[in-house]
């Protein structure tokens, strides 16, 4: 079996991208190969895990000036053309769109060589790749269920992340009341800022609570000189590289709601308050963490909307209710789906016509 995964540009892409990869590898002995652009994160990835990975240029379409847009549409033929040109010489028996710059060229040509489609989307609603593929695709798997009626065919699987974010040790009892803050690998300014001008309060409204920070290299010298003047209990971190340990010591998490984010907090069944990223394309963040508040298993609070008062009241409201906080865990976790990267790589599997 041979299949394609197309698409790239943020983690959020590539990362449940390799997953599906690696899977394919196992279950089929699977041939991959990776199509995506000369300046998304795939180029340290994927040649990393041990994919090749072929390049196509494809520029952004959405939140971006009338100049760009009119470039990107300029140059999307030649795209689709190279597109189509890498699919003849590899011949895959599926190609798989993860979304990103290069996955609609991808697609769109495999659409036209009458190559089986799969269209994976990890958020609520689909980016513009996906919606642009929707109606023609062979099938897709999705996080939400409300996704699916973006698609003719669907499938829901949720989305691939670790297997270590699912086998989590329980928190030693007596622990302190521990707060895990991070905003992406590189960190989030206006959650870096509002919880140091948060440290004082929290350490008095919230006795003993212990911080888990990871700034991002931007804000870590600032974070470490406003740790030190409060004194709080406190570890800062530029970017933590054993997240799933320290989700196990987490009560409670403050974080952005990229669908991988969402995806490692319900498979950890944790409890978080989600400051959505306002420029997401398509405000998918926002979508994403009103999945979850409306589920039980997290709080929303608007960047616009956030202060210094209103995270402390919240994590002290949360923090001080541990029954609520078990609710919230207990929603969480119904919303994981430990069997994501299989479930996709077995779909793909069936439009390729391999038995696994």
């Amino acid at each position: 079996m041979r299949a394609v995964l197309a698409g790239g540009g943020t983690g959020g892409h590539v990362i449940p991208a390799l997953a599906i990869a690696h899977e394919l590898r196992d279950l089929y002995s699977a041939e991959v190969m990776f199509i995506g652009t000369s300046r998304g994160i795939e180029n340290r990835l994927v040649p990393a895990a041990g994919f090749e990975l072929r390049l196509v240029e494809v520029g952004a379409l959405k939140k971006v000036s009338l100049a760009k847009r009119v470039a990107t549409m300029t140059a999307l033929p030649t795209a689709i053309f190279r597109s189509r040109k890498i699919l003849r010489e590899f011949r895959p028996d599926v190609v798989i769109g993860v979304g990103g710059y290069a996955s609609g060229p991808a697609m769109l040509a495999a659409a036209i060589s009458r190559i089986p489609t799969l269209a994976f989307e990890p958020n609520v609603v689909p980016g513009l790749a996906n919606r642009i593929m929707a109606p023609i695709v062979s099938s897709a798997a999705v996080h939400f269920e409300e996704t699916r009626r973006y698609f003719r065919r669907c499938q829901v699987t949720g989305v691939p992340v670790r297997r270590a974010f699912f086998n989590l040790p329980p928190k030693p009892a007596g622990s302190p009341p521990t707060l895990l803050v991070f905003g992406g690998s590189q960190g989030a300014h206006a959650i870096n800022e509002a919880v140091m001008n948060a440290l004082a309060a929290l350490s008095e409204q919230v006795p003993g609570i212990q911080l888990v920070h990871q700034t991002g290299e931007r804000d870590y010298n600032d974070a470490q000189a406003a740790y030190l003047r409060s004194r709080a209990h406190a570890e800062v971190f530029r970017f933590i590289e054993d997240m799933p340990g320290m989700f196990a010591r987490a009560d409670l998490i403050v974080c952005r709601s990229g669908a991988s984010t969402v995806a490692e907090v319900t498979a950890a069944g944790k409890p978080a308050i989600f400051i959505p990223f306002p420029h997401a394309a398509d405000d998918h963040q926002l979508r994403n963490a009103q999945a979850l508040e409306r589920a039980g298993a997290a709080v929303l609070i608007a960047e616009k909307d956030l202060t210094s008062e209103r995270l402390v009241g919240a994590v002290r409201e949360l923090l001080g209710d541990p029954a609520r906080l078990a609710r919230m865990s207990e929603a969480s976790r119904k919303l994981s789906h430990p069997d994501a990267a299989r479930q996709i790589a077995l779909m793909a599997g069936r439009l390729a016509g391999v038995p696994a």
